[in-house]
This record gives C-alpha cells, sequence and structure tokens, in this order.
C-alpha cells in the first residue's frame, strides 16, 4: 500500500468533496480517499499491484475534475487572476443590463421621465433585444459554471456549479422564450434575461472574493517557506564560495556572519553568538551558541562570527520538517468536517427536488409561469452549499499555520479537534518538567572506597548507558581513566548489572539491590534523605556488597510551575509519571504543583497507566520527550512531544512544541479551543443560513402577505455566506494567549 496526495482541479463546494472521493474510491485497490476543499487536495491509499496514479486521475476525470501530481504548483494566483478577469469582463455586460431592466422601473416609481428607448411598453422588441445581447456575452464568459454543472448533474453527482447552472440556464431560456412570444406574437413578457446575467456576475464574484480570503488562510506554508535563505557563504578548500542553498551537501562548512540567516542545520565549530530562533520555537528571546552547539536553518545570527558544519539539509532540515508537518495537517480533516461533507453530498440533490416541487406548486396555485419559475431560480441560487465546504477546512489551516508561528506543530485536524476536548494532562518528569540535565550533588562512599573511586567505578559502567543520569556521572568524571567493562546488562528501569575487573557491579536503584540480595538496611536513612531534597539516589554494589551512594539532581525548569498553573486554570486535572523513588518524585511534584503522581513506574509500564485513565473517562494527553515515552505518546488521545526530544518520541506525538516550555502546552490547547469556536460558529451560521435561505426562497414569507426574494438577492446573499464565513475562520490570524 502506498498513500501520495494529488492536486485537484475544478472543486466548487462541499458536494465536490464527496463527488472527487466517490470518484476515487471506485477504482479498485484504492483503500482509503479523503479531500481537503480549501488545499484542494486529495490522499489516497491505494496498492499499486492493483492499480496507479492515471486510473485514479482517468476515474476523477470521469467525474467532472482533474488531478494532477504536482502537488506543490500553486495555481491559486492564476486561478484567482482568471476570476478576476471574467469578473470585469461579467461587470461591463451586467451593468447596462441592470439599468436596461430596472431603470425604467424606478424611473416610472419615482415619476421621472425616461428616454423612449427604455420604455419597454413602447419600444418591447428593441428592449427585449437589449437584454438578449448584453446577457449572452456573460453567458458565455461564465461558461464554466453550465460546462462543469450539467456534467456533474447527468453524472449523477450534482454540486454548486449544478445549481447555478439549472437555475440560470432556466432564467436565459425562459427569456428566449419571452423574445419570440414578443418577436412573433406580439405578446407582453416578463423577461428573466437579467436575473441569468447579475446571478452568474454575482457569483463570479463571491468566488473571486472567497479566493482572496482562501489565500490568506494559507499564508502560513509560503510564509515558513519565506524564511530560508537563498544562497550561503561555504568553505570550498582554501576559498570562500557563495553556493545556492539547495546545492549545499552534508559535511560542508558554512560561514555566518552577524544579521545572516543559517542556511542549514548544523553544528557550529568555530566562533560563538547568539541566534533569533523565533520563526521556529516561537520564543522571542536569543539563543547563546557555542562551539558543538546545535544551529537551525533558517534562523537568525545576531551577533556573532561562526563557522558550523552542515549535519541536515534538503528535506531533512528543520523547517523543511515542519513544512511538510504544517502541509499533512492541512490536507487533513477533523472529524467535525466529515458531518458537514456529508451532508453536502446529499444537499444539492435535494435541493433541486424542493426547487422543483416548490415551482410546481405555486404554478399549479396562481398559474402564473413567471413566478414559479421566480421561486424555481431563488431557491437553486441560495442553496449553494459553499460556506459549509469551507467552515472547518479553513479554520485548519489558519490554526495550523498560527499554530507553527508560536512553536506549536499540529500534526492533523484530528489531534487539532481532540485537544480541546483533553480533561487530563500526563507529564514525563525528566526533560519535561525538569530541565534533563541532571548534575551529581553528592558522592557518599563506604567502607575502603573513596569518592574518585567510586565515581570511577559508577562512570565505567555508565558510558554505555544514553539514560539522562548516566550523562549526568560521565561529565562529573571527565578526565578521570576509566576502567574496561568485560560485560554490561541494562536492566530496564533498575539499573545496570556489569562485571568489572572481575567484579559482579550493580549501579541502580533499591530494587535492583532487593532484587539481587543485597543488603542495604544501613543506607536507607541516606536514601530517604537524598530523595526528600529532591534528589536522585543511585546506590553502587561490588561483589554483593554496598561500595557507595551517587546522588543526582535534575532542576524543575522555572516555567513548568507557571505552565502547570495555566492548565489547571482551565478544570484540567494534571498528573506526573515517572521512574524514580517515591520521594524524589513527591518533592518534584511539589515544586510543580502537581497533587497527582505516580512514581517507579517503567517505562513499558506508562503505556498502560495511560490506559488505566482513559478507561476512568478521561480524555488524556501525555506530555513527553524520551524514547520510553513513545508508547505512552502513542496510546494518548493526544500524545504531545517536546521539540528538543528523541526523533522516536516526536515521530509518536500528535503535536510537536518546538521549544522546551511546558506553557506550550496550555498555547497548542487555547489554539484548539478558539479553533474549534470558530468551525462550530462557521457551521452554525451555514446551517442557519441555510435554513433561513431555502424557505424564504420557497416564498414562505409571500404567504404571508411579505416580499418574494429576487434571484438576483439570493445570489448575493449565497455569496455573502461564503465571504462571512471566511471572515470569521480569518479572525484566528489573530489568536494569542
Amino acid at each position: 500500500m502506498t498513500t501520495k496526495s494529488y492536486k485537484v482541479n475544478g472543486m466548487t463546494c462541499a458536494a465536490c468533496v464527496r463527488n472527487v472521493e466517490r470518484a476515487a474510491k471506485k477504482v479498485d485497490g484504492v483503500e482509503f480517499a479523503t479531500v481537503n476543499y480549501a488545499t484542494e487536495k486529495l490522499t489516497v491509499t491505494y496498492d499499486e499491484c492493483q492499480t496507479g496514479e492515471n486510473d485514479i486521475f482517468e476515474r476523477i476525470k470521469k467525474a467532472g475534475y482533474e488531478a494532477v501530481n504536482d502537488i506543490l504548483r500553486d495555481n491559486s494566483g492564476t486561478e484567482t487572476e482568471n476570476i478576476k478577469k471574467r469578473l470585469i469582463y461579467s461587470v461591463i455586460f451586467c451593468v447596462p443590463l441592470f439599468l436596461v431592466s430596472m431603470l425604467p422601473m424606478l424611473l416610472m416609481s419615482l415619476n421621472i421621465p425616461m428616454p423612449a428607448f427604455l420604455n419597454h411598453n413602447e419600444y418591447p422588441r428593441l428592449h427585449a433585444f437589449l437584454q438578449f445581447i448584453l446577457t449572452t456575452p456573460i453567458i458565455i464568459i461564465g461558461r464554466k459554471y453550465f460546462i462543469k454543472g450539467f456534467k456533474s448533474l447527468f453524472s449523477g453527482a450534482p454540486n454548486m456549479d449544478s445549481l447555478i447552472a439549472v437555475g440560470t440556464s432556466t432564467a436565459y431560456l425562459y427569456g428566449l422564450y419571452g423574445m419570440y412570444e414578443i418577436f412573433i406574437n406580439h405578446t407582453h413578457f416578463n423577461l428573466y434575461f437579467e436575473s441569468a446575467g447579475v446571478i452568474l456576475t454575482l457569483i463570479t464574484l463571491g468566488k473571486y472574493m472567497e479566493n482572496l480570503s482562501k489565500k490568506k488562510t494559507s499564508q502560513a506554508i509560503k510564509a515558513l517557506v519565506g524564511l530560508l535563505p537563498k544562497t550561503a557563504l561555504v568553505k570550498k578548500g582554501g576559498s570562500e564560495v557563495i553556493t545556492p542553498v539547495e546545492h549545499i551537501k552534508e559535511g560542508d562548512v558554512i560561514i555566518v556572519k552577524p544579521g545572516e540567516k543559517i542556511a542549514v542545520d548544523g553544528v557550529i565549530i568555530e566562533g560563538r553568538t547568539s541566534i533569533d530562533e523565533s520563526m521556529i520555537t516561537g520564543e522571542s528571546i536569543p539563543v547563546q551558541k557555542e562551539i558543538g552547539a546545535q544551529v537551525i536553518g533558517a534562523t537568525i545570527n545576531k551577533n556573532g562570527f561562526i563557522h558550523f558544519k552542515a549535519t541536515k539539509v534538503g528535506s531533512d532540515t528543520t523547517l523543511a520538517q515542519i513544512i511538510k508537518l504544517v502541509e499533512e495537517a492541512q490536507v487533513s480533516r477533523a472529524p467535525i468536517a466529515r458531518m458537514a461533507d456529508i451532508i453536502s453530498g446529499y444537499f444539492v440533490p435535494v435541493v433541486i427536488i424542493i426547487a422543483i416541487v416548490s415551482s410546481i406548486a405555486w404554478f399549479l396555485v396562481n398559474k402564473d409561469l413567471a413566478f414559479a419559475l421566480n421561486i424555481f431560480i431563488s431557491v437553486l441560487v441560495i442553496a449553494c452549499p459553499c460556506a459549509l465546504g469551507l467552515a472547518t477546512p479553513t479554520a485548519i489551516m489558519v490554526a495550523t499555520g498560527k499554530g507553527a508561528e508560536n512553536g506549536v506543530l499540529i500534526k492533523s485536524g484530528e489531534s487539532l479537534e481532540t485537544l480541546h476536548k483533553i480533561n487530563c494532562v500526563v507529564f514525563d518528569k525528566t526533560g519535561t518538567i525538569t530541565e534533563g540535565k541532571p548534575i551529581v550533588t553528592d558522592i557518599i562512599p563506604f567502607g575502603a572506597y573513596s569518592k574518585e573511586d567510586l565515581l570511577k567505578l559508577a562512570a565505567s559502567v555508565e558510558k554505555n548507558s544514553e539514560h539522562p543520569l548516566g550523562s549526568a556521572i560521565l561529565k562529573s568524571a571527565e578526565g578521570l581513566k576509566l576502567f574496561i567493562v568485560d560485560e554490561f546488562i541494562n536492566i530496564e528501569g533498575h539499573g545496570i548489572k556489569a562485571n568489572l575487573d572481575k567484579k559482579n557491579i550493580f549501579f541502580g536503584n533499591m530494587k535492583l539491590m532487593a532484587d539481587n540480595n543485597i543488603n542495604v538496611g544501613h543506607i536507607a536513612e541516606f536514601i530517604d534523605n537524598l530523595s526528600a531534597e529532591a534528589k536522585t539516589p543511585m546506590i553502587l554494589s561490588v561483589d554483593g556488597e554496598v561500595a557507595g551512594i551517587i546522588a543526582v539532581s535534575d532542576t524543575i525548569k522555572e516555567t513548568s510551575k507557571s505552565a502547570i498553573e495555566k492548565l489547571k486554570s482551565l478544570g484540567i486535572e494534571i498528573m506526573m509519571l515517572t521512574g524514580d523513588n517515591k520521594k524524589t518524585a513527591s518533592a518534584i511534584a511539589k515544586k510543580a504543583g502537581i497533587e497527582k503522581f505516580l512514581s517507579e513506574v517503567l517505562p513499558k509500564d506508562k503505556a498502560d497507566e495511560i490506559l488505566k485513565l482513559q478507561k476512568q473517562n478521561k480524555l488524556t494527553a501525555m506530555v513527553g520527550d524520551g524514547i520510553n515515552d513513545a508508547p505512552a505518546l502513542a496510546a494518548s488521545d493526544v500524545g504531545i512531544a517536546i521539540g528538543n526530544g528523541t526523533d522516536v518520541a516526536i515521530e509518536s506525538a500528535d503535536i510537536v512544541l518546538m521549544q522546551n516550555d511546558l506553557r506550550a502546552v496550555y498555547t497548542a490547547i487555547m489554539l484548539s479551543k478558539r479553533a474549534i469556536k470558530i468551525i462550530k460558529q462557521n457551521l452554525f451560521w451555514a446551517f442557519v443560513y441555510n435554513s433561513l435561505g431555502i424557505p424564504i426562497a420557497m416564498g414562505i414569507l409571500y404567504v404571508f402577505g411579505g416580499p418574494l426574494l429576487d434571484p438576483m438577492i439570493a445570489a448575493l446573499a449565497m455569496s455573502f455566506s461564503s465571504v462571512s464565513v471566511l471572515t470569521n475562520t480569518l479572525r484566528l490570524k489573530k489568536f494569542s494567549v
């Protein structure tokens, strides 16, 4: 199976989404197909042994649309320009058409004399002919509506264009019939040419405004792409060469002067500086960098002169990965969007039936064909489900883009939607609540061992470990000559067993000692005291006897407590999971303001703890940064990874925080709440609009002595509904916490 995304041209409303999805799913071998109307992208999962792109493209073409492989091609500018031209040409003919058809009535009502040629009573043929020659060019200019609309209608999958095509062509054909009656039978006849012309012009105006608004919702990706520098100064041999960024290779040494952008990801090998990483992390304060520090492409070198070695180039860079994640999120659909898509798929054929039935009913009541025609056209035009189709995907696009600006990468519409309902957040301790950079605070030797002996033994067995606590011991032992370890076994969640110079070494927690029958009764007081100070004590035994204790402390992040207070203010339950002993966990939890915690939890059991919470009907988010957090991140309703964590944790998460600051969890949740609120408002007004608009178009007000809805007003209202949804969505761009 393979999953690919394609650009789909020709979609005009939410009904088109359903039509394209249905067409793609009919292809043998296609397992899954989803379309995002706002981004005009189709994502398909299919078996390459059974089908290929050409089969999918051909099926979609038969449905009246065009699928292309170039997903990165941005046709929005060209499409907007084409619509603008059509609008201008339509207006050129529409204004005189409107004046010819409507001005006489206005002048007569005001008792103002009018030019003789405008008087349709005196010159009915001239009047009819003028309307005909002014309307026909508008029909030709808007021919796309008819080509797509009737093609979709006859294929059994009507869409917005079908409603417009049926409504305006009916008005135009009725006008032609009226001309025949006027010219041949000399009958006075009401023409509907102006309805056809004005409706098409107003629809085009609405599409133009819609395209302008949609472009604003997709600015996040363009802004991210625009961050990349075009060239960089690369050291080659003994010279410095200005090189296009796409030609930089891994291992190249790049020179960056103050004020310049970092071209790709890398490691500083010479110099020191401060770098503005706000475009990646959302953090405005520049970060100090020295030799060995990581630098990220597209960030800005503020004041130092540095050389760095490229470690990630092209699609592997941090910015490229961010762009990929945001694009994938914008293509995805939230569950809330499926309801609108399903309704829209059935909505258009139902509207056509309503229009036919209501117009026939009115004709049977008052025998007035023009009146029935008014009803028919008004119902078709006002019911176009554009607003429904735009309500959700545009909000997801803006929200994911806004999240990226704030250092919060949301991987899918589903995780964005789920996040606003979270009522329990579980934090890992090390590297999440704490800095993740522990230091050795106490070395307590027993027996014949000195502090240096103890440190050398501990560092010797820890040099093969990847645990953060082991790193602290190795850092503390820098400069000491370490022993060669003959055997090394990592006992998950407990510690290390090693063989060193024919000595059996155990280094770890109390459980490790108890499991191996090592007496620790005489050091229990030391362990308790260290744990109460939020230190993690590790016991070293040699040949079954305790040789000493090494304590390591990991300081809590400055922002952790305030972040947890903010989350509590939302009514969210907070928990902490850690492999540390109960006393150390209790001390850290107290400092962070957390009442509930689970200590001595093995990495493999973290996911089980998440599942227990979910069985208690708690919608749970897990926040972590390490490899051992990956199962829990995947098991939670929403997994949130700290961006400077491991690749495995980031891959397992639904949301990635680019800054090492837990306040970003609050930002993500508030963004989700705001986005879902906007989506619900959009859907509510779109449904209310159609619920109220259709009965009015059917003549419900006229029954009670009110006015009859003019088809031209219906067209204006339909266009306004789409623009209003997009305008409401764009309020998300002002989001801040």
